[in-house]
């Protein structure tokens, strides 16, 4: 199990992870901060100079589940998890990641009124002896401060509060030890498999009245996505993408499906790639969007959005895909492709 200790810089995120330990027989005090620090040691100063934050950095989100899983292996108990994750697509790969490996994990928010935060970063000697330095760091705990407020919406949402305003470190502690036990900050995430060689998967494009395509909000990975998934073994695709959009939306789709796009994904490590089908179920009338019902385990939100609303969703190789499927609509002729790239 993980118990993530979310929260401001200054929180008190790290001395409550340590008190921590001590109410959690067997656990382990994990800090994904020297991942970070041990990435900007081997990534050549070129890439490290493309970001602002070693969480912008996928090798970063991805080691943290990875050493996770490894520590979890290693000494079989907790790892209690002190770190400040404030983007939302951040959340999901990492907590998705621990689900595909069938680690649970309980999120946790210290939150302390804005007035105490700035009292203890002005108070912060990070570097001892280095006054620059440790300005330096202060600063940057301020500057993150309106972040936080901005992620308050999503944060107290998906995670346990505990309020640490009149708290000690060892108080929060025991706070966080008994909700943990009574199983507050339960993460409920689709615990879905990585795949282990190439896949095939079937996606499905739903319509409004004015034409705007269905998305879906997953809540184990980044991005936003179309409703559909993996093609089971000796599953037909389009009987897949039929079957994805009754489990995803909770509508049942009773036209076969006319293909848009086949769409080869090349193989990028960690990934393994395959083919990608992208199907038009056909407009989707206003009072069956109502009846929409997804499943808070995997999918927090759906929303129909036009081509251009979606290009501020989807990441790049799945845009490119649906703009691509939108074009074949069109013509009514469905397109190949390789890598997101029309061939023949």
């Amino acid at each position: 199990m993980i118990v993530w200790l979310n929260g401001a810089f200054g929180a008190g995120k790290t001395s409550a992870a340590r008190e921590l330990v001590d109410f959690m027989p067997g656990s382990t005090f994990y800090d994904p901060e020297l991942v970070g620090n041990g990435l900007r040691m081997m990534l050549p100063r070129k890439r490290l100079e493309q970001v602002s934050d070693y969480q912008d950095l996928p090798s970063w989100r991805r080691l943290v589940v990875d050493t996770g899983a490894a520590l979890i292996a290693e000494v079989g108990g907790p790892l209690v998890v002190p770190m400040t994750v404030l983007r939302q697509e951040y959340r999901d790969e990492i907590f998705g990641g621990f689900a595909a490996r069938r680690i649970p994990v309980r999120h946790v928010l210290l939150h302390t009124d804005e007035t105490i935060l700035r009292e203890r970063i002005a108070e912060r000697d990070e570097i001892p002896g280095d006054a620059d330095a440790s300005e330096s760091v202060r600063q940057w705990c301020l500057a993150h401060l309106a972040p936080y407020r901005a992620a308050l919406t999503w944060l107290t949402t998906d995670a346990h509060v505990v309020d640490t305003t009149g708290l000690s470190p060892r108080q929060t502690a025991q706070h966080i030890a008994d909700a943990v036990r009574e199983g507050a900050g339960t993460c409920d995430i689709v615990q879905t498999p990585e795949p282990r060689a190439e896949t095939l998967a079937a996606g499905v494009l739903l319509f409004d009245e004015e034409d705007r395509v269905l998305l879906v909000d997953p809540t184990y990975k980044p991005g936003w996505e179309f409703p559909g998934g993996v093609v089971e073994p000796g599953e037909p695709p389009m009987c897949a993408g039929v079957r994805e959009v009754t489990e995803e939306l909770g509508v049942r789709l009773d036209e076969p499906l006319r293909l848009l796009v086949a769409d080869w994904e090349r193989p990028q490590p960690p990934g393994y790639g395959g083919l990608r089908l992208l199907f038009d179920g056909g407009k989707l009338s206003g009072a069956a969007a109502q009846e929409v019902l997804l499943p808070r385990s995997e999918l927090r939100g759906w929303r129909f959005v036009t081509e251009s609303e979606a290009a501020a969703l989807l990441p790049p190789v799945r845009l490119s895909r649906l703009r691509w499927a939108l074009r074949a609509r069109e013509q009514g002729r469905p397109l190949y492709l390789e890598a997101g790239v029309p061939m023949g």
